[in-house]
Order: C-alpha cells, then structure tokens, then sequence
C-alpha cells in the first residue's frame, strides 16, 4: 500500500501552479463545497481558529474524498502540534512566523523522518493506513509526500532566507503580507514598496534553491504572482465568498423592494 499522491506536489513538480482556498468554516462540507469546485488545495487554520481535532478530522475526510490536499496552517508550539494534522493524514503543514535559521531547521528536524529529521514515529493512525503500509514505505513517503511550509512574514528573517531556502526537507516559502506589513510599520498598506521589494525576494530566493513560492491575494493580483515567480497561491477565503454573495443578494432586493413598492420597509431600522 502506498500513500496517496500529493495533488499539489505533483503539480508544483511538473513546473504548474496549484491553486488553494481558505476555509474559515469549522464544517467538512463547507470544506467538501470547496473541493468539489476543484480547487488543488485547501487551506484549514489552526493558528486564528478555534477548530478541534473532529471538525479537522471532517475536513480532512471531506477533501481527500474529492482529491484535494489539505495544508493546516499549526499554531505555534510543540512538536505534537506539528505532527498531530499529519498524521490525521493533512497533506502539508504551514508554519507560521518562522524568524530565524534556527527556528526552521528546528521544525524541520520535528516534522520529517529519517534521514532529514527525527519526526517522532506512529505509524498506527490515517497517514500510515493504520499499521497497513510497510513501515520504511511509510518513512519513504511521508518525506516524500507531505509538504512542510514555512511562513515568511516577519522582518527580522530576511537576512535568514536563502539559509533557510537552502535546508533539506523545505518544500515551500510562504509570503505572508499582512503581518509581514505590521512588521515593517505599514498595517495593511498592500503597495509599500517594502512589502512589495519583500514578496519579490521571496519568490527569486525559493526559486532559487528549488523550492515552491507560496503567498496569498486576490484572483486579480494571480498574474503578477506568477509573474514573481509563485506558483502556489491562495486566492481566497470560504468566508470572502459567503459575505460577497449574501451582501449582493441583500443589495438586490433591497434595490428590487425600493423600485417595486416605493416607501416599503422591511427592516424598520433600515429602510431601502
């Protein structure tokens, strides 16, 4: 028995692009929704969100059933923190506000087997097919197969990067410009050209050393993130989605009411 085949590896291997939304939504079908439109991977976060092991658990189930990756972006923290979405069988692993050379060969060492780390071995839960692959196939392939992500968005890890880039067991740089836009005095300022002189660095730097360039935005900046040289991009969020379309259908029936039924109020503290 093997282990399944990242979708977005072979992608990324291949010389494409992958593409990955975020589910925000703590359910597996809001996640099941996402995979059936057929994004390559999609995005659960531990880091901001408050999902337990089950509803993971769901998400995981609800993409792999779909052929979709799953990447859990870890809190901060142990190395069980690291490990337990693995082994759950998620596909990849962002961690973020990686700050230093040593942090990254650090969770590296925490999250690959032998001979690039020292991952802490099980082998009795989803990833290994419980107990029912062969044990150095399974040490085989979860190096080969799981993607580890390290999130540049501090910085203070710059002059760390092609250090980092260069570490055995990296598979992606992941650009984070929000706090990467806290970290150099400019919240939320998407076009500071140290924010942008940053995104361009990362992706010249992991290209570079043969890694994948990562980083997330809108659908309309795609093209220059691939121009950049990314080739994994998150281009949007479950929620983002949900909030545009129930705002548009609340604008177009309140534009409908105010044209049909002139002085109608259909919520009294908003009349349209």
């Amino acid at each position: 028995m093997k282990m399944r085949e990242s979708r977005v590896l072979a992608k990324l291997r291949a010389g494409n692009a992958a593409s990955c939304l975020k589910v925000n939504l703590g359910d597996g079908q809001a996640a099941e929704i996402a995979a059936i439109c057929g994004f390559d991977c999609l995005w659960i976060d531990q880091e901001h969100l408050a999902q337990d092991w089950s509803v993971l658990n769901a998400q995981i189930w609800a993409a792999k059933s779909r052929n979709v990756d799953v990447m859990v972006r870890v809190p901060r923290g142990s190395y069980s923190g690291y490990v337990k979405p693995l082994e759950m069988d998620a596909t990849g692993i962002m961690v973020p506000h990686i700050r230093s050379l040593a942090e990254a060969k650090e969770v590296v060492k925490m999250t690959r087997f032998h001979p690039i780390g020292l991952r802490a071995i099980d082998g009795g839960s989803a990833d290994g097919a419980f107990t029912n692959m062969d044990f150095q196939d399974y040490l085989k392939d979860s190096n080969e197969q799981k993607f580890l992500a390290l999130q540049i968005e501090d910085i203070e890890v710059l002059p760390d990067l092609e250090a980092i880039a260069a570490l055995d067991g990296v598979d992606m740089l992941f650009f984070g410009p929000g706090d990467f836009s806290q970290s150099i005095g400019a919240p939320g300022q998407w076009d500071h050209p140290r924010l942008i002189e940053a995104r361009k660095l990362v992706a010249q730097v992991a290209n570079k050393y043969g890694k994948f360039a990562a980083t997330s935005g809108g659908i309309d900046s795609l093209d220059s993130f691939l121009e950049m040289g990314y080739k994994f991009v998150n281009v949007g969020a479950d929620v983002v989605g949900l909030s545009s379309y129930c705002k548009n259908l609340v604008d177009r029936f309140g534009k409908s009411v105010t044209e049909k039924l002139p002085g109608a109020v259909i919520d009294p503290g908003k009349p349209y």
